[in-house]
C-alpha cells in the first residue's frame, strides 16, 4: 500500500530523460523511477511509525505545507502600517499583508476574504494592523473603519487644475509651486500621449486639466506632488477604461476621446443640474458640428476659465465686458470656430457619460429656468426668447 503512494520519482532518471518531455508519467513495470518513491515512502512510513526523531518531524512540516494553507492563530501582536493601493485586487492586498508580515501566507488571507462576504467591501487606504495575524482576523480588521487611517481630501466635480493644486495643497501642505510644476508633464504623470490628438487637426499643447479625476482620495505619508496627481490620473484611467470612453465616443460620436473630454468639461461647467449634463453636452456638438451659424460655442464659460488662467478674477455672465467676451488674445474665446483647446475643468463620470452618450436633440441654446438648476433647451432662437421670459418670472435672470 506504501508503494502506491505517488509522492516522487528517481532523480537520475528526470537528470536523463525529463527534459525531453513536459511531465513524468508513473511507470507501473517495476523498472526504473521505483527507488526514489520507495525511499520517500519509506520515510513517510517511518515518521508515521515513529521510527524516526524530531529532524523527520521537522520534514513531515514542511512537506504538510503543501497541503494545508499556512496561517497564523489569533489576533497578532505589535502594529504595522499598511497601504492597500487604488486598483489593489485581492491578490494584491493578500500580498501588500504577507509583505508586511502581517499574515502567514496570501493565501491565508485570500480564503478568509472568500469566506466572508464583506470582504467586498475593503477600500484602498492605509490601515493599522497587527503583525502575524490570522488571515480571518485580517480581513475582519480591514472592515473595521476604526483601524482604517484617515487623510482624505476630495475633489468636487468641474474644478480647474488650478483650483485642485490649492485644496491639495491645504490639504497636505505640500507647495502649489510643487503640484504646479508636476503638472507640467501630464505624459510623464501617466496621461498616454494618443490622448492629446484632435479630430478638428487643432495643435493641442498637453496639459492636466481635465485628467485629474475628482473624487476622494487617501492621501499616503511622504506623498510628493507628482506621486498624488500621478494617483489622480490612474483614477482617471480606471474610470475611463471601465466606461470604454475612448472607444465610443471614436466608433459613434466619430471624434476624438480628447475632445469629447472637452465637451464633458462644458457640460460639468454649463449645466446647473445633473440631469441636463447630457442635454448641454449634445448643444455643444450641435454647434461646433453642426448648423449653428459660426461654428463656435458661444459659452461664457470658456471665458471665465481664461480668466482664472491669467490671475484674474471670474465674472457673472452679465458682468462680463464687450472686450472679455470677444478679447482676440484669449485662446478660449467664445467666438473661435471649433472646440476650445482644452478641457476647461475636471469633469465627473456623469459629464463624461453625457458627452459619451448624449440624448438626441437639434437644440442649439438653453436658459436654467428654476432654482433647481434646470434648464430649458431651444432649437430656435425665438424659442431661447420665450424660455428667457420664463426664467425672469421664475426670478432667475
Amino acid at each position: 500500500m506504501i508503494d502506491d503512494l505517488d509522492l516522487g520519482f528517481d532523480e537520475a532518471e528526470r537528470g536523463e530523460k525529463g527534459r525531453h518531455r513536459r511531465g513524468f508519467v508513473r511507470k507501473r513495470n517495476g523498472k526504473g523511477g521505483g527507488r526514489g518513491k520507495t525511499v520517500l515512502a519509506l520515510l513517510l512510513a517511518m515518521v508515521l511509525l515513529g521510527g524516526i526523531g524530531g529532524g523527520a518531524f521537522y520534514g513531515f512540516d514542511r512537506i504538510q505545507n503543501y497541503f494545508v494553507t499556512p496561517d497564523y492563530d489569533g489576533a497578532g501582536t505589535g502594529e504595522v502600517t499598511v497601504e492597500i493601493k487604488q486598483g489593489a485586487l485581492l491578490a494584491d492586498m493578500a500580498d501588500a499583508l504577507y509583505t508586511a508580515g502581517v499574515v502567514k501566507s496570501p493565501k491565508a488571507f485570500i480564503e478568509a476574504a472568500a469566506e466572508n462576504a464583506r470582504s467586498k467591501n475593503i477600500q484602498p487606504g492605509l490601515y493599522k494592523l497587527r503583525k502575524e495575524m490570522s488571515g480571518s482576523h485580517a480581513v475582519t480588521a480591514m472592515l473595521d473603519l476604526k483601524n482604517k487611517i484617515v487623510n482624505g481630501v476630495t475633489i468636487p466635480e468641474g474644478r480647474t487644475a488650478k483650483n485642485v493644486f490649492k485644496l491639495l495643497a491645504d490639504k497636505t501642505k505640500i507647495p502649489v509651486k510643487d503640484f504646479e510644476a508636476a503638472a507640467k508633464d501630464p505624459i510623464g504623470l501617466g496621461v498616454p500621449d494618443w490622448w492629446f490628438k484632435r479630430s478638428d487637426n487643432k495643435k493641442v499643447k498637453p496639459s492636466i486639466e481635465g485628467f485629474l479625476y475628482p473624487d476622494t482620495y487617501e492621501i499616503p505619508p511622504k506623498a510628493t506632488a507628482e506621486s498624488i496627481l500621478t494617483m489622480m490620473v490612474e483614477n482617471f484611467l480606471t474610470v475611463t477604461g471601465q466606461m470604454e470612453f475612448a472607444d465610443k465616443v471614436q466608433s459613434e460620436r466619430k471624434i476624438a476621446p480628447y475632445e469629447a473630454l472637452i465637451v464633458a468639461s462644458l457640460a460639468q461647467a454649463e449645466a446647473g443640474n445633473k440631469d441636463d449634463l447630457g442635454k448641454v453636452a449634445r448643444v455643444a456638438y450641435n454647434r461646433v458640428y453642426g448648423d449653428f451659424d459660426c461654428g463656435c460655442l458661444e459659452m461664457d464659460v470658456t471665458v471665465n476659465y481664461y480668466l482664472e488662467l491669467i490671475g484674474r478674477p471670474t465674472k457673472r455672465s452679465a458682468d462680463m465686458t464687450a472686450a472679455e467676451l470677444d478679447d482676440q488674445k484669449n485662446p478660449y474665446n467664445r467666438k473661435l470656430r471649433g472646440l476650445p483647446p482644452s478641457p476647461i475643468n475636471n469633469p465627473g463620470k456623469e459629464a463624461m457619460a453625457g458627452a459619451m452618450d448624449p440624448p438626441p436633440g437639434k437644440w442649439l441654446f438653453f436658459v436654467a429656468i428654476d432654482k433647481e438648476g434646470h434648464s430649458a433647451f431651444a432649437e430656435t432662437y425665438e424659442e431661447q426668447l420665450r424660455n428667457q421670459e420664463k426664467a425672469k418670472e421664475a426670478g432667475i435672470i
